[in-house]
């Protein structure tokens, strides 16, 4: 069956596009984690080449840590779900309702996020930031039933228009013949061979996913050898494409993108040199090789053959040690080492490198400083949240709303945005903001506070910034009314009480009154 036209032959062509960018990518991945890129041809009983230093792997896997952390922090939202400015005008006007919708939508994002830790995303995230770091690329699937998967650069291509929208992607995966259900068997054996029995089925076969963007719909479907799987079709609105086409930085004109460590890619492969020639010339000069006169009364037998603690004919003139005398090149070699290691730490943002030299180092230096280091990756924190975090979170939430697992939202009422960086994680933004805001007020006296201010809504929005769920915590206004009535009913009966017992005294004072006066007046005939 020819192959024009099919989804492999399209992949062929475009492969040659990402040829360059691949061979990049695999020179960042053998100074850094050669298991992440392999070379051509390597399969699961590969044996990768160790670099002779472990800066490299450490960078990567510290940065990508750093990074997950950053984009997915574990204890808050990574993302606000927001009403449109028309919505909170009309909410503003309802006293308390803005709370109420702040409170809703606090829910819902701690809803999306318990359904993300309880996926096992996080690990298939750590694995993707990995690859951007190295590879500057990656694909991440997100099947409808939930899960993600991560596709090296090697197994896919992808076009992007000019503002790198993506146009076609397309996976390749290579499985087993016997692993198939029968009707693809017979299906694939008729397309390759015409006969079912001559197919082997120890044959492998390459299983082709492609998706392109048609209108503002993301269609796929599927192909094995060429031939179409049946029902492999699939559409989805393209904000909530089940793939993501993930690169490090944005290059206008290119549809892939560079990696971090191809930015130093320099230094990886002059401390790699260096180390391999520091290990050798280290374990050439452990060597201990004695050297004995040949005329010399001292035989080499005898000084090869001797004990620990033994005593032996000659004089201490025959028998000298081989040195190898390079101490001071190695010294140069070393401090360089030293040098290139530093400058690596502070591009990976390692802790040794934010850490100054001395004794008594404060914290508060080494927030500082990390924050130093940490300002140079905002142009990666943009990129990433505009085509990782925000598309992953709306096919999240897709997924979600068609398992019935969440209510869907009205259109265009509310939509997540993404609240990235040093300074703001979640709602840590508005945060702060409501803490400036009653900083900046607090001069004005309690009094003006209490005259202007709803400090129920007050309560509810910081509860809500901070991510906790405020059912039962803070009192709701029927809940309110209630006490109050039953303080108010209360003091009523303790006024009523107070006022019989108050009256009691003046009653009988003035029964005593009108009895003395009965036994006073004169007898009425």
């Amino acid at each position: 069956m020819s192959n024009a036209g099919t989804c492999q032959a399209r992949y062929e062509m475009l492969a040659a596009d990402r040829e360059v960018y691949l061979t990049r990518a695999r020179e960042g991945a053998k100074l850094t984690i050669p298991t992440l890129i392999p070379l051509e041809g390597s399969g699961k009983h590969t044996v990768f080449p160790t670099p002779y230093q472990g800066i490299g792997a450490r960078g990567v896997n510290n940065l990508a840590s750093k990074l997950l952390l950053s984009l997915f922090p574990p204890n808050s939202p990574f993302f606000a779900m927001r009403v449109d400015d028309f919505t909170a005008t009309e909410l503003a006007q309802e006293e308390g309702a803005r709370a109420k919708v702040d409170e809703s939508l606090g829910k819902y994002e701690r809803s999306v996020m318990q359904s993300i830790e309880d996926s096992g995303d996080r690990s298939a995230h750590f694995e993707a930031l990995k690859h951007l770091v190295v590879a500057g690329n990656v694909l991440l699937y997100l099947p409808k039933d939930g899960g993600t998967r991560v596709f090296p650069l090697s197994r896919y291509v992808t076009v992007r228009d000019p503002m790198g929208q993506m146009l076609e992607t397309i996976i390749e995966e290579e499985m087993s013949f016997a692993s198939l259900p029968q009707d693809l068997k017979e299906l694939v054996a008729e397309g390759e061979k015409g006969e079912h029995s001559k197919v082997d089925p120890k044959d492998t076969i390459k299983l082709h996913t492609k998706f392109y963007l048609e209108g503002d719909k993301v269609l796929s479907y599927q192909e094995i050898d060429g031939v179409l799987v049946p029902a492999s079709e699939g559409s989805w609105p393209k904000e909530k494409s089940p793939v993501l086409a993930l690169r490090w930085t944005r290059v206008d004109g290119e549809d892939y993108g560079r990696s971090y460590v191809e930015e130093y890619l320099g230094d990886l492969i002059s401390l790699e040199g260096l180390s391999k020639a520091l290990l050798e010339g280290s374990a050439a000069a452990a060597r201990l090789v004695f050297l004995v006169r040949p005329n010399g009364v001292t035989r080499a037998k005898d000084v090869m053959t001797a004990e620990n603690g033994a005593a032996v004919s000659g004089q201490p003139e025959d028998v000298q040690t081989l040195q190898v005398n390079k101490q001071a090149d190695m010294s140069v070699a070393q401090q360089q080492i030293a040098t290139i290691t530093d400058r690596l730490a502070y591009a990976f943002l390692m802790n040794s490198a934010v850490q100054r030299n001395g004794e008594r180092v404060t914290a508060e230096e080494v927030r500082y400083m990390a924050g130093e280091l940490e300002d140079a990756l905002g142009g990666v924190y943009s990129i990433l949240s505009q085509e990782y975090q925000l598309p992953y979170v709306m096919r999240v939430i897709d997924r979600l709303t068609r398992q019935k697992k969440l209510p869907a939202l009205p259109k265009g009422v509310a939509k997540p945005t993404i609240v990235t960086g040093l300074e703001a994680l979640g709602r840590g933004h508005d945060l702060s903001k409501y803490d400036l805001f009653l900083k900046a007020l607090a001069p004005l006296g309690p009094e003006v506070l209490q005259s202007h201010m709803n400090v129920g809504d007050y309560i509810t929005r910081i509860g809500t910034a901070l991510g906790i769920d405020l059912g039962g915590l803070v009192k709701s206004d029927e809940q309110k009314q209630a006490e109050q009535q039953a303080q108010q009913q209360a003091m009523q009966q303790q006024q009523q009480a107070e006022m019989i017992k108050g009256a009691i005294p003046a009653i009988a004072k003035e029964g005593a009154g009108a009895m003395r006066d009965m036994a006073q007046s004169p007898e009425q005939g």
